[in-house]
Formats: C-alpha cells, structure tokens, sequence
C-alpha cells in the first residue's frame, strides 16, 4: 500500500510555497508563552468589534427557519441587490443585481473561484508583485502562472503592465489589479483605469479588480472604481469585501460585480464547490451595506489617526514610514542598516530582540523583500510602546550589541 508521507508529492501543491506569515505567527506564540507582550501589527485582522446593528441583524435573522436551508449559491437576491446599490452609490456604477452581482465567501475565496473558472492548464495571467497573495498564487490554483507586475513606491504600474507583458514567454489571459494596494497602499487614478482598460481592450484581456480597500482612503482622496471607466464592464469583475470597511473579517463576506459573462463562469465554479453564506449572515449583511455607511466613515477615522501616529512615533523612534494613502497598513522600508538581512530574518529579529511583530515583506512576494507591513490594528499606546522599543533595537543595530 502507497503512503503518503510529504504534501509536495502533490504537482500543484508543490508550486504554492509555504505561507511565510506562519514562520513569524509561530514565533510570536512562542515569545507570547515566554510571557513577553508582544505588540502584533502582523495580521491584516481588524481588532474593532463588528457594528451592534449588523449583529442584532443577524440576531434576528437566525431565528428565522427559512434562513437556515441551503439557499442560492450566487447569493440571495436580496442581498445581491444591496450590493448593487452599494456599487451605485459609491461609484455610480449601474448593475444589473440578477446577472452582474456575484456574492462570494469572502473576495479571497471569490478572486480564487474566478481565476480557477478563467484560466486552463499553461495560461497566464498578469499579476501585481508585491501582492496579496490569492493574486498572484490563484492562477496556480488554476493550473496556470502569474507574470509579475512590478507595483510600488515610484513605480509607473501602466509601464510595468506593458514592460511585463513585453517579456512575458506566454500570452496573458487577464490582468489581476489591486488598488488600493496590499501591501503597497497605493490607490490608482481614473486616468490609470483607464490606461488599463484600453490595454486589455486591445489584447482581449480580462480584468479582475479588487476593491476591498476602497473605503479605507485617507486625507480626502476617492478610490476608483474599475468598472466606473467606459468599456470596462465588458472585461471586468470587480471584488469588494466586508471585511475590513465593515469590521466584518470573520464573517466572510464578499461579493462582485461586472461582465454577466464573467458572474456565470464564477457562479458555475462556485456552485461546485460552496453552497453560499448562512442565511442569517446575508442578512446581516444587506443591513451592514444599507444603513452603515456612518460606521464606515468611523472605522476609517480610527485607521487614519492610528496611521498618523505609527508615522510620527516610529519617526521618532528613527524609523522612517511613508505615510499611507489607503488600506488598513503601512508598506514600510527596512531600516537601511538592517536591510541586508532580508525581511524575514528582520522580521525575527523584531519579534526576539523588541517584542514587536511585523509581516515580512517576502510574504507579499520577492519583490516585498526589502520591506515589512505593519497593520494598523493596534491603538496608539501601543503604538508609542512599539516605537520606544524600536528606538532601543535600532540603536543596538544589526550585530545587537
């Protein structure tokens, strides 16, 4: 009889490298059971309770019997309708909520399931480096790879979609377009959707755009929507997540909008593998896209000062942090006399030497190496306790004398 002793035997399982962030997570549960208080800014986990209207919702709604049966994978429609709405009153985005809505388990899980619908065995498809993982690794899923598009600090993102695709060995199927960024945090201009989208026109590409952070956008600027850009609902599925607006991380809820075409093919992959949310957490969440839009702006009150005090109290500590335009992180440079080590090496060496955990930039990919994301899940005294430990690890430098 045939065992199995070694996961890689696996040919697909093989290409997923091993998940960094599981490195840095086991290291900081160990110096949390050496009863050190780590101050953890590694996980994009929002640490805000969920807003009371959207979990009295859900308290009623599992009373319902109804809402306790399989239900449509796609999403109920009323649910697919607000999300609808949502789509036209933050971008004026007109959708059709019975073809052009898709609700999903989550973006992650919805980019996953349409990747896996859109590409065969040997396609590509073009993906920003750094990223969010499902970005660029769901093409692997699929059976397929993902050209790297170098995004960043001082990086034309339209030139590297050209420049990569100029290079690229096979001809891309699609593009993968994450603003604003995680980890970069950049948010993109209507002129560069727009770029985008007459690129993919000419090439026949598909668009998937993931939006999840378009609420969370600092000092008065406006994320775009990709499908707001004309031509673009011909190409295109755009993901938006509860997630991080809402303080809804564990309840998974996620959902699309775009081509009909696109919504099918998902839908059709979907339907195979999930039955769609609980009833009762649909509900919960038409009332959270509805009537929260006051929450929202509250949550990202707290990101914004949490953000301006990271800045100043790291800067004062002699770490220097570009100040994020959006997103719930900072895309942080390693400080340069530490830079050699690599992110994740710099990354143990926080959590051991200073009690303070960051996610390694390599985590994002190679091209995260030189930097670490720092979530801004933290209030500031912890903030301002993480910085004057730095300053004491800083000031050790890289030999730790």
């Amino acid at each position: 009889m045939k065992t199995f002793h070694d996961p890689e035997v696996f040919a697909r399982v093989k290409r997923l490298p091993p998940y960094v962030f599981t490195i840095t997570d086991r290291l900081r549960d160990e110096a949390i059971a050496r009863g050190i208080d780590v101050v953890d800014f590694s996980m994009g986990n929002p640490d805000g309770a969920t807003p009371k209207r959207i979990v009295d919702r859900l308290e009623a709604a599992a009373r319902e019997p109804g809402l306790h049966r399989y239900l449509n994978p796609r999403g109920v429609p009323e649910l697919r309708a607000a999300a609808a709405r949502w789509f036209k009153r933050r971008h004026d985005v007109t959708l059709d909520p019975e073809r052009e809505v898709l609700i999903s388990i989550g973006s992650k899980e919805g980019i996953g399931h349409a990747l896996v619908a859109m590409l065969s065995e040997g396609d590509a498809v073009l993906a920003p480096s750094p990223t969010y993982p499902i970005h660029a690794y769901g093409a692997v899923l699929a059976g397929a790879e993902s050209i790297p598009v170098p995004v960043g600090p001082g990086v034309d993102f339209f030139d590297s979609i050209v420049e990569a695709t100029e290079r690229a060995e096979r001809r891309p199927k699609g593009i993968v377009v994450n603003f604003p960024g995680n980890p970069s945090t950049a948010i993109a201009t209507p002129e560069l959707f727009e770029k985008i989208v007459r690129f993919a026109e000419a090439r026949d590409l598909f668009i998937i755009s993931d939006l999840a952070y378009c609420d969370i956008v600092f000092d008065g600027a406006k994320a775009p929507s990709m499908l707001a850009v004309p031509g673009a609902r011909e190409r295109t599925l755009e993901f938006m997540s509860l997630s991080k607006s809402y303080n809804m991380p564990g309840w998974r809820v996620g959902f699309c909008g775009g081509n009909a075409a696109l919504v099918a093919a998902a839908a059709r992959v979907k339907s195979y593998l999930d039955y769609g949310l609980f009833g009762a957490v649909q509900a919960a969440a038409i009332t959270a896209l509805d009537e929260c839009d006051d929450e929202v702006a509250a949550i990202r009150r707290k990101y914004h000062q949490r953000r301006d005090a990271l800045v100043r109290h790291f800067g004062a500590a002699g770490w220097q942090i570009p100040s994020p335009a959006a997103s719930m992180f900072a895309w942080a440079p390693i400080p340069e006399a530490f830079r050699s080590l690599g992110s994740l090496e710099f990354a143990k060496r926080l959590i051991d030497e200073a009690g303070v955990c960051v996610a390694p930039g390599i985590g994002f990919g190679k091209a995260g190496d030189g930097f670490v994301r720092i979530a801004l899940i933290v209030d500031e005294p912890r903030i301002q306790l993480a910085a004057e430990r730095i300053e004491k690890f800083l000031k050790k430098g890289p030999g730790g004398r």
